[in-house]
């Protein structure tokens, strides 16, 4: 039996949420521009602002959230053949490191897909670590010829 739930996240666990990401860029040995505090309530005020667009989902143990993952949903141009169109992003998908390797963010990612079936989305993409990759093609994930993209301006340009 499962000693985990996997749920979207509550408001009041944004905070925690936060955490796991500011750790995250810690731990892969890059520079906060800000300070933990600033970072936490911005976050938190973004993630609400952008609740209708993107969709957090936590994993959680004791009442601990041990992992995250977000759905961005990008509405498309309609199309002859279909008047309501969406496509997703899969972000941010972090577990802490004691719960690497358990499976966790598996089914994680595959709760995320289960949540962009029901939303109707026609694809979900998702930009990935190289050690992620074989975690993400054992639930599906492709390269595509068809899928391209570049650069065009640094991440902390934008305002």
């Amino acid at each position: 039996m499962d000693d985990f739930m996997i749920r979207p996240a509550e408001p009041a666990e944004l905070d925690a949420v936060a955490e796991l990401r500011w750790q995250w860029i810690l731990e892969g040995g890059d520079q906060p521009v800000t300070t933990r505090e600033e970072f936490v309530r911005h976050f938190v005020d973004w993630a609400a602002e952008h609740a209708g667009s993107h969709r957090c989902m936590v994993v959680v143990r004791d009442g601990e959230v041990i992992g995250m993952a977000w759905l961005a949903v990008v509405q498309r141009v309609p199309s002859p053949r279909a008047l309501h169109r969406a496509s997703g992003d899969l972000q941010c998908v972090c577990v802490i490191p004691g719960e690497r390797d358990s499976g966790v963010g598996g089914r994680l990612v595959e709760a995320v897909l289960g949540r962009a079936r029901e939303l109707g989305l026609e694809r979900v993409t998702v930009h990935s670590s190289p050690r992620a990759i074989p975690a993400y093609a054992r639930r599906g994930f492709a390269t595509s010829p068809r899928l391209l993209h570049t650069h065009v301006s640094r991440t902390d340009s934008y305002p």
